[in-house]
């Protein structure tokens, strides 16, 4: 293998170092006639850039998931992978990455790996989850465990939803305004969704409009926040988080945004 000369990224010198795990995990792997079986049970091994992708990954029926990018890092895309990264890949069936994060391809390509890369709408908007969650579990050869995670899934946002309708204040729907990939939260609210910004900063235009609204919350990305959205409006500015936690649940999402507006509610 040839050195790379000159100045290159970690991601590159990274590929170098990994070929040979990558070659290795192979032949360990391999069977008499030269095939490639991974050393699993049948059930599809995934690796995924970030827990959002493992989550539906999970919803979907796939057991063994792997995540690469840690949960404390708050901007995927700003993630340097490692070694160990690298390794996970080379082992995977499916490599599910979304397509903000350049980073994806790359991994795969660096570790030699023959899975299949997957790219994930990740939007918790519960139409685009049921049907990525469906496709996925097709995909996985787990459409049973998709099927059975649909119907608690649309069973709690339906409950959810309720409750928080319930907290209009004055029983009417609150006007709001939403950085672009929250706008699934004032969905699962019924709120009455007057306008939208990011993920590139606010321009004065978009502040001028976005005030004429006269909006009662603004619904921020805790993942992006590009600051106080409309200081002099008035309107309280509650943080979404989209991303769940280790443990790869994405209804957590869904409770954990549902508490937050309720209480914004309450106090507005």
């Amino acid at each position: 293998m040839a050195c790379s000369r000159g100045r290159i990224t970690s991601l590159l010198a990274l590929s170098a170092a990994l070929a040979l795990v990558a070659g290795c995990g192979k032949n360990a792997s391999s069977s008499g006639d030269g095939g490639d079986k991974r050393e699993h049970d049948g059930k599809p091994v995934v690796v995924v850039t970030t827990t959002w992708e493992g989550a539906f990954a999970k919803a979907a029926g796939a057991e063994d998931v792997k995540v690469i990018v840690p949960q404390s890092v708050q901007h995927a895309p700003d993630y340097d992978p490692k070694p160990s990264d690298l390794a996970a890949v080379a082992g995977a069936d499916f490599v599910l990455y979304a397509p903000f994060e350049p980073y994806a391809g790359k991994i795969k390509e660096a570790a030699g790996s023959e899975a299949e890369l997957v790219e994930v709408n990740l939007d918790n908007d519960s139409d685009k989850v049921d049907a990525e969650v469906a496709r996925l579990g097709k995909l996985f050869g787990t459409e049973d465990a998709a099927a059975q995670w649909k119907t608690t899934f649309d069973s709690e946002y339906a409950k959810l939803s309720k409750d928080l309708k319930a907290e209009w204040p004055g029983g009417k729907s609150p006007v709001v305004v939403s950085q672009v990939f929250t706008t699934w939260a004032a969905k699962l609210a019924g709120m009455n969704l007057v306008g939208t910004y990011g993920p590139e900063a606010v321009t004065p235009a978009q502040l001028a409009k976005l005030s004429k609204e006269k909006p009662a919350l603004i619904l921020d990305n805790a993942h992006m926040s590009t600051g106080t959205v409309l200081p002099d409006s008035g309107a309280k500015q509650v943080e979404i988080v989209n991303y769940p936690g280790e443990g790869l649940d994405l209804l957590p999402v869904y409770r954990n945004a549902a508490t937050v507006l309720k209480e914004a509610m309450r106090k507005s």
